[in-house]
């Protein structure tokens, strides 16, 4: 593990420490990586921030929500996992649940932990635990974390290497997913029983202009955003699919707050039982990410997110 200082000229400063990296900006909390303590068998980030400081993430179960809702207390911060692999479940795993299937996402290793000016970054070795304790994939993710006046941009790209022969099955819960602040949910989603005091503001929309869940759910786009008000303030949440990725998500997004990016599901998707989403994988092979979040002022229109697209294009090549 690499524990190191930032320069103190780094205006975004990436400090690991025993179970967190904690990253700041202009001196700021902005987010931290959180990997050990509590009932999450996974690794997540939270919180997220604007670039005024407005969290755009919910705050169960990591922290006292009055008024939040209380489903799914494993939707935590910002995480990469799924729900079924070789039957093993790592989306839906917290201690606390009683599914015998519970996988663990365990970070091995956090390195090259850089500060700077404008962006700073870590790197994290991470090993997928079927239930039986076998190693199933072995995860190498580095994040970078940006900043401008207005924006707060972070870049996930990981590598997934099958350790045994596996198989990613076609199922909705997966892969790179967010929960977002209530405030930020579509009005009136809230899910049955669920209680939230919450009231929703937000808006989906997706790069070809579509809006809400049901016109978007499930299908293919470059780009998804959530945009809303939170404390006052028009803000939103985009996540970028590279297209590049081995292979393209369809959009697993729910108006209560969950916004996920999902490679691995296609006969759950489309509803056609002739389809099989299923990538299975021989010991040795490997599949390639990129997804960048794009945390911005306003809506997607007023932000112009086809623009800072085409510029994320151009930056990742």
């Amino acid at each position: 593990m690499l524990l190191a200082s930032a320069p103190a000229s780094a205006q975004v400063t990436i400090t690991p420490a025993t179970d967190t990296v904690h990253i700041t900006i202009d001196g700021q909390p902005f987010t931290d990586f959180i990997f050990g303590g509590g009932n999450a068998m996974k690794a997540y980030l939270y919180p997220l921030r604007s670039a005024t400081g407005k969290l755009l993430t919910r705050k169960f179960p990591m922290e006292p929500s009055q008024g939040e809702p209380d489903d799914h207390p494993h939707q935590r911060g910002l995480w990469f996992a799924h729900e079924r692999v070789n039957g093993t479940d790592f989306w839906n795993n917290e201690t606390t649940y009683t599914k015998a299937n519970r996988g663990r996402i365990v970070v091995a290793k956090i390195s090259d932990a850089r500060s700077g000016p404008d962006a700073g970054s870590f790197k994290a070795d991470l090993d997928w635990i079927d239930q039986n304790g076998v190693k199933l994939l072995a995860e190498a993710r580095q994040i970078t974390f940006r900043k401008t006046a207005t924006l707060r941009i972070i870049d996930l790209d990981l590598t997934l290497t099958a350790l045994v022969d596996v198989t990613f099955g076609d199922a909705k819960d997966g892969a790179f997913g967010i929960r977002l602040a209530p405030a930020l949910e579509e009005p009136g989603s809230a899910e049955k029983g669920i209680a939230n005091q919450i009231p929703g503001t937000g808006t989906i929309r997706n790069a070809e202009g579509l809006e809400h869940e049901k016109a978007v759910w499930g299908k293919f786009s470059n780009w998804l955003d959530y945009s809303g008000e939170v404390d006052g303030e028009k803000v939103g949440v985009a996540v970028f699919d590279h297209p590049e990725n081995s292979r393209r998500a369809r959009w697993h997004v729910r108006a209560y707050g969950l916004l996920a990016a999902n490679p691995f599901g296609l006969k759950v998707f489309t509803g056609d039982k002739s389809q099989d989403g299923s990538l299975p994988l021989k010991a040795g092979d490997t599949l390639h990410f990129r997804y960048r979040v794009v945390i911005h002022p306003g809506d997607g229109n007023s932000v112009n997110l086809a623009s800072l697209w085409e510029d994320y294009l151009k930056e990742a090549k």
